[in-house]
């Protein structure tokens, strides 16, 4: 039973009421401004024009982009590359179909942080039944873990790959660094904000060098790759899994509400005036455009340098590093290597973000970021130096957030059809609708897996 306890409406609400402002959490520092991205207020710019919609366009980009850094982790190259190299092209629509999803779902928890004011987990904390609250906060902390594994090991893999030092070393680098970049958050929210954007551009230009250096591309098989959904084996829908797990990230959800429930302006009169939603949409659409190519170009990249050469068992992040140097040359593993890098450090200092958002929403708990961060290293860092094999590690992950997609998925799709919580921003009946029917496909996924697995069919 939900309770009887209701978000006011956007007209209704007080800018600060049921808000981070004012108050000691991630957004303190950064005026609350979706991680110090400035609310653009244009009351005295009317002459239009391009740079006044960029102006607009702007805090709706920022709070995109940031978001997008959780679709380009190291989970994507360890499940992108494995789908490649075993099956060519053939999981492309997978990619597909789960940017648009992840487009979707990520306009919705952008809306919801505008017309409550209150992120996804604290409108969850307020709408449900304590135990239920428990319950869906220990999915996210496990979805966080889960994030966070992906995201540490595939750094610390980079920094193995392009130094030739142990795994161990690399993973102790890379705290040190994703500590640095939350230093650098706590005390300089701008330069962070730069740092995250030049780390994302590396990836991108990454992926486009690579691009040019891998060999032709059967540009007709990547069309059928991408718009005839099928699966080879029953390892496929394994990987397809991982494939949505690694691209509708839960965390990010969580995190893209925090960063718009203070998206609203102040007229001279002192009324609260909200940004036109398009702005949002647009934003999104920019920011996980480019981080569904970079996905794609990954699965292509392996489905026409392994694939096609006949090196189908390429099931590693290693083993794709050395494996790219013999066809495509050195320079080819060194520019995947920096890219892995750059993902692996930017995710992982967004990721514990994410992490505070969670705890905070969830249980009203404000958790030291440090401590935070301390806390989540543990399992990590478990996983470094018991040995096991660290991509076979990421693409668990990536399954295990498969899993808890829907925790997050269903309580967004529930409160965004709401008229009582959402007011003027509730969801037309066609989106309602398509969200519903997004949330049974992946429910239905992971039910269909564990059937799979249950009757030894994998």
């Amino acid at each position: 039973m939900l309770s009887t306890a209701k978000s006011k409406r956007p007209s209704e609400r007080s800018p600060l009421k049921g808000s981070a402002r004012g108050e000691d959490s991630l957004y303190t520092n950064a005026s609350n401004a979706h991680v110090s991205i400035d609310v653009q207020r244009n009351r005295d710019d009317d002459t239009g024009g391009c740079m006044s919609l960029f102006k607009k366009l702007l805090p709706a980009l920022g709070s995109a982009f940031v978001a997008s850094v959780a679709y380009v982790d190291p989970g994507n190259f360890a499940t992108n590359i494995q789908a490649g190299s075993n099956y060519g092209y053939t999981l492309l629509w997978v990619i597909l179909l789960a940017n648009l999803m992840a487009m979707l779902f990520q306009t919705l928890s952008a809306k919801l942080g505008i017309a409550t004011g209150k992120n996804l987990p604290e409108v969850i904390a307020e709408q449900f039944p304590t135990w239920v609250t428990i319950l869906m906060w220990i999915a996210a902390e496990i979805a966080a873990i889960a994030t966070d594994v992906a995201e540490f090991i595939g750094a610390a893999i980079a920094f193995q790959l392009l130094f030739s030092i142990s795994l161990a070393w690399g993973a102790i680098i890379t705290a040190i660094m994703t500590l640095a970049l939350l230093y650098v958050h706590q005390y300089r929210i701008h330069a962070f904000e730069v740092v995250i954007f030049l780390l994302v551009s590396v990836i991108v230009i990454s992926y486009i060098v690579e691009t040019f250096l891998q060999p032709s591309v059967d540009w007709g098989d990547v069309a059928v790759g991408m718009v005839f959904p099928r699966f080879a084996d029953s390892d496929s829908i394994l990987l397809a899994v991982g494939i949505v797990g690694a691209t509708v990230m839960p965390h990010a959800i969580y995190l893209h509400s925090a960063l718009t429930q203070d998206r609203f302006e102040m007229s001279d009169a002192g009324a609260v005036v909200f940004p036109p939603l398009r702005y949002e949409v647009i934003g999104i659409a920019i920011a996980l455009s480019i981080a569904g190519l970079v996905n794609m170009s990954m699965l292509i990249m392996a489905a026409s340098t392994f694939h096609t050469s006949g090196h189908t068992d390429v099931s590693t992040i290693e083993n794709a590093y050395a494996t790219l140097e013999p066809l495509l040359g050195k320079a080819s593993s060194y520019v995947f290597a920096i890219g892995l890098l750059a993902s692996g450090i930017s995710s992982s200092a967004v990721g514990t973000l994410a992490g505070q958002v969670i705890m905070g929403g969830f249980v009203k708990m404000k958790l030291n970021v440090w401590i935070r961060r301390a806390v989540t290293l543990v399992p990590s860092m478990a996983i470094v130096f018991s040995g096991v094999d660290p991509t076979r590690a990421l693409v668990i992950s990536q399954v295990v957030l498969s899993f808890c997609i829907p925790f997050a998925l269903v309580p967004l799709a529930m409160f965004t059809s709401r008229d009582d919580i959402m007011g003027k921003w509730k969801s037309s009946d066609l989106m309602q609708a398509t969200t519903a029917l997004l949330c049974l496909f992946i429910i239905g996924l992971n039910a269909y897996l564990v059937v799979a697995f249950a009757a030894g069919w994998s």
